[in-house]
């Protein structure tokens, strides 16, 4: 909670749950809940992130890894993000973050749409899961990157948080992405497993 505190002051942000969890519209979709901040400094740290990305959270909920990225390294940040009320959160996060850091506000976006409606711009090129929806349509979203990739050919890649087993197993056995860093995050790792982050490459 320190630490959560911390980052959404400095950034002029709120990213914490409400206290009443809304449940999604669909079983395909997750509850909202957010990468913790000890995640985010364990993922700069051991990967580089630069002002030439653009980032992409499917899931975005109230922004904070948009928000923390934009702030920390400069890449420019896209929010997908269907459930109006977090989107709302989000969008009254980023006049936060304006007031805060008015001189870094260019290069954020928070986008209304089902994750798989998503229209991949060629200047995408890291894609964030932290199990948002179900394997159903996260095949749809690597369908929609990989023609991206077709159409506009270029380095790309995905970063699955907390990765699930349908999500890796369709990875290695479907598509040409290869595992290319593992990046357990120590804090939490040695009480969960799967409490890293997998880096997948085409």
């Amino acid at each position: 909670m320190l630490k959560q505190y911390k980052y959404d002051k400095l950034l002029g942000i709120r990213t914490g749950a409400n206290r009443f969890v809304k449940l999604p519209v669909s079983y395909h979709n997750n509850p909202y809940e957010a990468t913790s901040y000890e995640t985010l400094e364990t993922l700069i740290e051991h990967y580089p992130i630069t002002e030439n990305d653009c980032f992409v959270d499917f899931g975005c909920g109230k922004g904070r890894i948009n928000f923390y990225l934009h702030h920390f390294t400069g890449a420019s940040v896209k929010g997908v993000e269907m459930e109006d009320d977090l989107l709302a959160d989000a969008i009254e996060n980023l006049a936060g973050y304006q007031m805060q850091h008015p001189d870094r506000l260019k290069r954020i976006e928070f986008l209304n749409c089902p994750a798989q409606e998503y229209q991949i711009a060629p200047e995408d090129n890291r894609f964030y899961f932290f199990n948002p929806f179900s394997v159903k349509i996260f095949q749809k979203v690597v369908h929609n990157i990989l023609k991206s990739v077709e159409e506009y050919p270029r380095s790309i890649d995905l970063l699955i948080y907390y990765p699930h087993a349908e999500y890796i197993y369709y990875l290695e056995k479907n598509t040409s992405f290869e595992l290319v860093q593992e990046i357990t995050i120590d804090i939490f790792y040695k009480n969960d497993s799967d409490d890293r982050i997998l880096i997948y490459r085409i």
